[in-house]
C-alpha cells in the first residue's frame, strides 16, 4: 500500500493502528510540520513513541530533560531521534521550519527514555564494494533496534538512497510489517518501489506500507532520497535484522575484470 499526502502545518496523520491500514502496520505514523515559534505536546497512555527530526532547528523536552537539535538536511547529517515509553509527555518547540517523523505502537513496558543523537547512530555503507557495478550504493542508518532497545516493540532508522541507485536490494522480505517514509532533496523528486505485490511511484512525503513480499526501491536519476524505515516487531517474532532472500538467481559471483559486468550463476 502506498499513499501521498499534501501535508500542512501541524500533525499530519498517515496511519493509526486502531483503524484501516494502520491495523496491518500495527503502528501510528505521522509527519509533524512546524514553523518558528510553534510548540506541540505529545503523550500516549498505551503507546511508546519515537520522534525523528528530518530537518530543522527545534528543542525536544521530556521528563525534565531537553535537547536542542539542528539538522540542516537528512542527506548529509545523521538523525536525532527521541524514543519514549508510554505515559511520557514530549514537548517540541520549533526555532525554524521543521519536519519531524512520528512513529508509535502499543507497549506496556516502562523503559528508560532515550535521545539518540547523531553520534549514536549506527551507519552502514552498503553496496559500496562495486557490487552490481555500484548501482546499489547507499547508507543505512539505525537509530534503535533489538540490539540497543530490546524493550521496544519497534525499529527505526533511515536510508539515504542516491540518485538513480537501488536500495533495499537485492530484494528480500520478512514477516514483520514495515513502513517507508520518503523525503527527497527536492519536492519534485520521485522514484519507484515494490511492495505487497504492487509497483508504485514514490514522492516527497509519501508513505509505503509493506506487509509481505520483497520490497526493492529505486530513485530517479538526479534526485536523492532519505527515507525513514520503521518496523513493528511481531509478538514472539521480533525483527532481528531478519532478511529472507529467496531469489537465488540474483546471487552473484565475482565480477569479470575484463567484461566489467557481474555474472549470475544461473545466467539470469
Amino acid at each position: 500500500m502506498y499513499m501521498d499526502k499534501q501535508v500542512k502545518r501541524g500533525y499530519n496523520e498517515y496511519l493509526r493502528l486502531e483503524e484501516g491500514y494502520g491495523k496491518k502496520a500495527m503502528m501510528d505514523v505521522g509527519l509533524l510540520v512546524m514553523e518558528a515559534g510553534d510548540t506541540i505536546s505529545l503523550r500516549e497512555d498505551r503507546k511508546e513513541m519515537a520522534a525523528l527530526v528530518f530537518d530543522g532547528r527545534c528543542t525536544l523536552e521530556w521528563e525534565g530533560q531537553a535537547r536542542d537539535v539542528d539538522r540542516p538536511n537528512p542527506l548529509d547529517y545523521n538523525p536525532s531521534c527521541l524514543h519514549v515509553c508510554k505515559g511520557v509527555e514530549v514537548r517540541i518547540t520549533a526555532h525554524g521550519a521543521c519536519h519531524i517523523y512520528i512513529q508509535k505502537t502499543e507497549n506496556d513496558t516502562v523503559f528508560p527514555c532515550r535521545m539518540y543523537g547523531p553520534e549514536d547512530t549506527d551507519t552502514w555503507p552498503r553496496g559500496d564494494q562495486g557490487e552490481l557495478m555500484g548501482c546499489t550504493k547507499r547508507d543505512v542508518r539505525t537509530c534503535f533496534d533489538l540490539d540497543n532497545a530490546p524493550y521496544s516493540n519497534m525499529v527505526l532508522g533511515e536510508v539515504v538512497n542516491l540518485p538513480g541507485k537501488w536500495s533495499s536490494y537485492p530484494p528480500h522480505h520478512h514477516p514483520q510489517p514495515e513502513v517507508y517514509f520518503y523525503r527527497f532533496d527536492h519536492p519534485s523528486g520521485f522514484g519507484a518501489g515494490w511492495g505487497d505485490g504492487e509497483l508504485y511511484e514514490t514522492h516527497h512525503n509519501g508513505l509505503a506500507l509493506i506487509t509481505k513480499g520483497m520490497h526493492p526501491q529505486v530513485t530517479a536519476p538526479g534526485y536523492t532520497c532519505c527515507y525513514a524505515w520503521g518496523i513493528r516487531h511481531l509478538p514472539g517474532n521480533p525483527w532481528d535484522k531478519t532478511r529472507i532472500d529467496d531469489t537465488a538467481h540474483l546471487w552473484l559471483t565475482e565480477p569479470d575484470a575484463n567484461a566489467h559486468i557481474w555474472h549470475c550463476p544461473t545466467g539470469n
